[in-house]
């Protein structure tokens, strides 16, 4: 068999393993006295080829699962019976072409297609693994950041917690302009916390004043009642300030806002009570 020979029984194998051969290449191909062999190698690696890119996504049939693992297994039982590579390769029988003896010259095709075959043979048995895998072990979410809560969350976060906070109600005091206060206060002895939330205060002038609290307790002689913070108002309606209590306070009874010079006092001479709020009982 001439190379041109050849070249048509190999465009004809391969024909014959992606589109079928009519009648008349039928036995073009069967005069050229082809090896069966070389037929089944072409379909294999053809078989190979159309491997590639295959989606494996989608979990493998359990019966075909099965069936072809045991497959697998004769493949690779009948694959150490032999010695080696090299040896069975040899043993292919050999054929007259062109008048001398040789190995047929298609034989190589075949173990590439095997090596190619057992390729595509493990990723057919394992990805369904991995995919169940991918399914039963998700990815850890990323954390999302906490919300920042308000004033007013956090006073409310305050009343619901366990234990117990008194309340007292803001009322007005001796500055004869300030006639609308209302509000309340929120305090826990044991937390030593609390919370200031009050409305009607006018907004100062913080380079000239500024607000401050005064905590009256059972501890403390009325006449130095313990520093609870300042503050300033610089926006119409309610609000909420956290109490800072500068020492601690035991069953306090009564409240006060004074208007202060910036940066507040130690001691106040309460000549502007702004607001005034006495325990609940």
């Amino acid at each position: 068999m001439n190379e041109e020979q050849k070249e048509l029984m190999l465009d004809l194998l391969c024909k014959q393993a992606v589109y079928g051969l009519d009648e008349q290449e039928t036995k073009q191909l069967e005069q050229l006295e082809y090896a069966g062999v070389d037929s089944e190698s072409i379909q294999l690696t053809v078989a190979s080829l159309g491997m590639v890119d295959l989606n494996t996504n989608e979990e493998m049939p359990p019966h075909l699962y099965s069936r072809i693992f045991a497959e697998a297994q004769n493949y690779i039982a009948g694959q150490n019976r032999e010695s080696s590579v090299f040896d069975t390769v040899s043993a292919v029988p050999v054929r007259d072409i062109g008048g001398t003896t040789a190995k047929p010259w298609f034989a190589w095709l075949g173990w590439a297609t095997a090596a190619a075959a057992s390729v595509a043979l493990a990723v057919n048995l394992f990805s369904p693994r991995t995919t169940t895998n991918i399914a039963t072990n998700p990815a850890t979410p990323t954390p999302t950041q906490e919300k920042k809560l308000g004033p007013a969350e956090l006073r409310q976060q305050f009343v619901n917690a366990p234990g117990q906070v008194m309340t007292a109600q803001w009322g007005k005091g001796n500055v004869k302009e300030i006639v609308d206060v209302s509000g309340d206060v929120v305090w826990s002895d044991e937390k030593q916390a609390g919370y200031l939330r009050v409305k009607g205060l006018p907004k100062n002038d913080v380079s000239k004043e500024t607000y401050q609290l005064w905590i009256f307790d059972e501890s403390q002689d009325a006449k130095t009642p313990i520093d609870g913070g300042t503050f300033d108002i610089n926006a119409d309606g309610e609000v909420i300030i956290p109490i800072d209590a500068k020492l601690k306070a035991k069953n306090p009874q009564m409240f006060a806002v004074t208007i202060e010079k910036p940066g507040g006092v130690v001691v106040s001479g309460r000549g502007k009570i702004a607001a005034l709020a006495k325990r609940e009982t």
